[in-house]
């Protein structure tokens, strides 16, 4: 019985650090404008507050800076130039913009390069979101990777133009 209950308790403390793993990561697929995946994203929440987020997305126009923002809605329907996926993530109101005066959104980084092969690889760290179910809580919302960059003060969206690949944070 006493090795029954050891093998339990095991089992259940295996789980509990599992999911308090699982809690703490995050996983986003890409999908280009032609609807076809294109990459991916890892999103780690870092123990001080604010989530790292990695991705390596293909497809993109080559040797271009790219505006990278949280989008507030966990839809990426290509057939609708990725609108579904909202606007940009702001559950504080602020205006849109990293040197913007009352800025930024929660959901606003800076931009990404696309190298010469087309493919945006970065680590991209936003201290303003976190991935549990706060306020400022992003699992469920939307990664998105404009065709321009972002002039960080432009409203209410940084002049970033079209929708070119986005992900769900699941």
């Amino acid at each position: 019985m006493k090795r029954l209950l050891s093998i339990t308790f095991a089992t259940v403390a295996a789980l509990t650090s599992a999911m308090a793993q699982d809690k703490q990561t995050a996983q986003a697929n890409f999908v280009g404008a032609d609807g076809k995946d294109n990459g991916r994203a890892t999103l780690t929440a870092a123990a001080a507050g604010g989530v790292l987020i990695e991705l390596e997305v293909s497809g993109l126009p080559a040797n271009k800076w790219v505006a990278f923002h949280v989008h507030e809605t966990g839809k990426c329907d290509a057939a609708t130039h990725h609108e579904s996926a909202g606007k940009h993530f702001n559950p504080t109101k602020a205006e849109h913009g990293l040197l913007a005066a009352k800025g930024p959104h929660a959901g606003d980084m800076p931009n990404q390069y696309v190298g010469q092969d087309g493919v945006l690889r970065a680590q991209v760290f936003d201290g303003m979101v976190t991935l549990d179910g706060k306020e400022n809580g992003i699992r469920g919302r939307a990664l998105m990777i404009h065709e321009n960059s972002d002039d960080y003060r432009s409203q209410p969206a940084g002049d970033a133009g079209a929708r070119l690949a986005c992900a769900v944070i699941k």
